[in-house]
């Protein structure tokens, strides 16, 4: 863990819960909560005053909500990763969490140690997305493939080449630029543009928050089954 703390914001409106998170995060060395909050509303205007690395973000907040509240702090700090910690693991939600661009998601309850790994990986860039996410996510492919092969049987499909293919396949894997970098001995500029050319070939290119979360470019590829869903 870097020798900086990570500041965080707690957002969560159960307040003996929170104070539970609360003191459990600060026997960390390597964190820092900065702020909390009770409601979305409150979550915002604590993302405009501080100088923060992560969000732990509720969704079953008063006021707009934690979905509304994830929308609008990554609209306006798309950098800034959140991390749902929710008792919901509906399907629909969890789509939801990642057309608005949370980083992560887990349940309430997961063990500390695992919690803490999650907020370490979504403040160094990567996702997290825990056994019940990636389960519903494999439930929704399984689900929707056939309908989605008849819907674009008639449409051209633009390839990937082998090396792309092996990019997207890392990504799926969570890597960062850098890591998939040293894997395939190649710079982190080269990744960077390969990922901006799978992206224009899955037909993401007009959406800005594909680009910021990569995580939803590799939920288009498995929907179009350019990779395995058991990555993962």
């Amino acid at each position: 863990m870097s020798s900086t703390p990570i500041k965080i914001l707690l957002v969560e409106d159960d307040e003996l819960f929170r104070l539970g998170l609360r003191v459990r995060l600060q026997q960390e060395t390597g964190l820092e909560i900065i702020a909390e909050a009770e409601d979305g509303e409150t979550a915002i205007e604590l993302v405009n005053q501080h100088s923060l690395d992560v969000v732990i973000l509720d969704v079953g907040l008063p006021g707009i909500g934690g979905i509304e509240a994830c929308y609008q702090i990554k609209q306006k700090y798309p950098n800034l990763p959140v991390l749902v910690l929710t008792s919901h693991s509906q399907k629909s939600l969890i789509t939801r969490l990642i057309e608005v661009g949370a980083q992560g998601y887990c349940l309430k309850g997961v063990a500390a140690e695992k919690l803490v790994l999650a907020l370490c990986s979504v403040a160094s860039g990567a996702s997290w997305w825990d056994e019940t996410a990636t389960r519903e996510i494999r439930s929704t492919f399984a689900s929707d493939h056939h309908q989605y092969e008849l819907e674009n049987s008639s449409k051209p499909a633009h390839k990937l080449t082998q090396r792309e293919q092996q990019i997207l396949s890392l990504l799926a894997a969570e890597k960062t630029n850098q890591e998939i970098a040293i894997a395939l001995y190649i710079t982190p500029g080269t990744v960077r543009v390969h990922v901006h050319t799978i992206l224009q070939k899955l037909e993401v290119r007009d959406s800005e928050a594909l680009r910021r979360n990569r995580s939803q470019a590799v939920v288009v590829a498995l929907q179009k089954r350019l990779i395995k869903d058991d990555l993962i």
